[in-house]
């Protein structure tokens, strides 16, 4: 049963868009999905809440008083949405349980040096681990200087760009009605389904 963490010490990045689109992502391959929420915001417990009974199931992984338990039997596939500033034992406690870790990361200098350590310590975890990090540029143009940046940065670490998601009132209208952009018509969000076939190659791997 894989499970997929989205993690990033610095807020405002787009974890909680990123974590409900990979459960969608996998509730529309069939799966049975859980999608947990670690932050005290519940920004992802709470878009489960909206989401329309029509629409493909994903279950909510309780967490005990900060403490991850293991999900129930019938469940092939878990996401874990991760609070700003995650650190110590749900750090670690986290990085024990993921098979894939989705960084998301915006493409400016403050993000990055915000980022920094904490992506350092996925490389060094992920060469003692069979643990895979990858990075989403988020809000950003793959055309322009601050992407190049980005992927060089990236690059320094050893660490894959799986793609780049551009800035757009999408994720917010769908997450206004607990969707996914795997739960609408493709030819809606094609341009964004586009973005995103980077990122599902490497879930399915």
């Amino acid at each position: 049963m894989p499970v997929v963490v989205v993690a990033n010490p610095k807020g405002g990045v787009g974890k909680s868009t990123m974590a409900t689109n990979i459960a969608g992502y996998f509730a529309g391959k069939g799966h049975g999905v859980m999608l947990g929420d670690a932050d005290r915001q519940q920004s992802s417990h709470l878009w489960l809440g909206l989401r329309p009974p029509a629409a493909r199931p994903i279950s909510t992984w309780e967490l005990a008083e900060g403490n991850i338990v293991k999900p129930p039997k019938g469940v092939t596939h878990v996401v874990l949405d991760t609070p700003a500033g995650m650190h110590g034992a749900m750090f670690k406690q986290v990085l024990q349980l993921a098979d894939k870790v989705v960084v998301p990361l915006q493409p400016s200098v403050f993000d990055i040096f915000a980022t920094r350590h904490f992506l350092d310590e996925l490389a060094e975890h992920r060469k003692a681990s069979k643990m895979q990090v990858g990075i989403v540029g988020m809000r950003v143009d793959p055309r322009t200087i601050a992407a190049d940046k980005l992927h060089e940065f990236v690059d320094s670490l050893g660490l894959p760009v799986l793609g780049y998601l551009r800035h757009t009132q999408n994720y917010i209208h769908l997450a206004a009605r607990g969707l996914t952009l795997f739960d609408v018509a493709p030819g809606r969000v094609e341009r964004d389904l586009e973005q995103w076939q980077g990122i599902c190659r490497w879930l399915d791997t």
